[in-house]
């Protein structure tokens, strides 16, 4: 393929937003068994392990699964083509949670923690469902075609929430077993929707090379910035929701109560993106990640300010929508980082340093929730958000100093 040829199959957006509305599909069969591990995960975690602290562990090893696929997902859609890594990452969504229903069944931790850290792999490639939104576009609608992708996210909100309170007792007296025999069936779903996929892949070759080296690519001020404000976001907002269900229930509200709560804060994560992406355009990536820290920093306030179930609720919609714009602006800071030849191999350093924050940060929440209550997880997202800002200040003079 000449290079105006590559050029051009690289830069249809009318391919783009079909593209765009698969990913979407694909991504709402997604981040629905994502939802159904967030908020079962803990509670079967309390059912099956012997001390209460490590009750999310089984959430930690699914974000730990994610951090450790990130390099091998992002390496083998660079290697095989989008379309066919996307289908063996559903592949492996739909065996975790097979394996899932199994260990529930024969009521044995270790396996479960297992299944979620093979489940973890399914979410690095569904991940990537954002960047490769992005391969097709032009600059001019990479935003929205990114925010599209993440639409499919709000699906997820009712569907991952109706499927646990549909199923738990499908295999009863084993509870929550049939949430996870529910979610294979929609990680088999997604492998059709993925089938259709229609993303040209980029070969590195004598002609193309592969772009500039790594460690290059990385010291640009821009990406080190985008990078870390996507490790914060997702990290934050990942620490907060995962002890958020067992908080809950600590203070007495009913399993189906804190449910509802999960799933607002879903909508929360994601209804933004009808918006998110023209608002990028108009104002700016770095601009939207700032007020992404500054909602991150008003649901530690509202964690801060009562156990009621309102305080709850609250805190938990403007993390998702800080979230939102922190995420969506960060990935979007991170595209215009590196040319096509380059995507597989930093979308992989970018995924792994978010993931592996973010699987820190689950392994953390469940302890600090035990020993310190919730107070300790609404004063924790205070830091990280005055690092971000200072970040995005720093690159904002730096910037302004550059010449013209």
């Amino acid at each position: 393929m000449s290079s105006a040829t590559a050029s051009a199959a690289l830069h249809d957006d009318r391919l783009a937003r079909r593209n765009a509305m698969l990913l979407a599909a694909a991504q709402a069969l997604f981040s629905s068994n994502s939802v159904i591990i967030i908020i079962t995960g803990g509670l079967v975690g309390s059912m099956l392990a012997s001390d209460p602290g490590w009750a999310t562990l089984p959430v930690s090893c699914f974000v730990v699964g994610t951090a450790l696929s990130t390099v091998p997902a992002s390496l083998l859609t660079g290697h095989v083509g989008r379309r066919a890594g996307f289908i063996v990452g559903a592949l492996i969504g739909l065996c975790g949670a097979l394996l899932a229903a199994y260990a529930i069944y024969s009521r044995s931790f270790p396996l479960f923690c297992l299944a979620t850290l093979v489940s973890g792999s399914y979410q690095a490639f569904g991940q990537l469902y954002r960047f490769a939104a992005a391969d097709t576009a032009r600059d001019s609608f990479k935003p929205r075609a990114i925010a599209w992708v993440m639409l499919g996210g709000i699906v997820s909100a009712f569907i991952g929430p109706f499927v646990v309170m549909g199923t738990r007792d499908l295999l009863a007296p084993v509870t929550f077993a049939g949430c996870y025999l529910a979610s294979a069936a929609l990680a088999a779903i997604a492998m059709g929707v993925l089938a259709f996929l229609d993303i040209p892949h980029v070969r590195a070759s004598a002609a193309t090379g592969s772009g500039r080296p790594l460690p290059e690519i990385l010291r640009q001020p821009r990406l080190i910035v985008a990078i870390i404000a996507g490790m914060m976001s997702f990290g934050m907002m990942n620490f907060v929701m995962t002890s958020t269900p067992l908080a809950m229930v600590g203070c007495g509200f009913s399993f189906d109560a804190a449910a509802w709560v999960i799933q607002w804060h879903v909508l929360a994560m994601y209804v933004p993106s009808f918006f998110t992406g023209r608002l990028i355009s108009r104002f700016g990536a770095p601009q939207m990640v700032a007020a992404g820290m500054v909602l991150l920093a008003a649901a530690g306030v509202s964690a801060l300010a009562g156990l009621s179930f309102g305080h709850f609720s609250a805190a938990l919609v403007l993390l998702g929508v800080g979230w939102n714009f922190g995420f969506v602006g960060a990935t979007t800071m991170v595209t215009d980082c590196y040319k096509p030849v380059e995507r597989s191999k930093v979308q992989a350093v970018n995924d792994f340093a978010v993931f592996t924050t973010v699987a820190l940060s689950s392994l953390s929440s469940g302890k600090l929730l035990s020993v310190f209550g919730w107070s300790a997880i609404g004063l924790s997202l205070f830091p990280s958000v005055a690092l971000v800002l200072a970040l995005l200040a720093w690159l904002a003079l730096k910037n302004q100093h550059k010449p013209a």
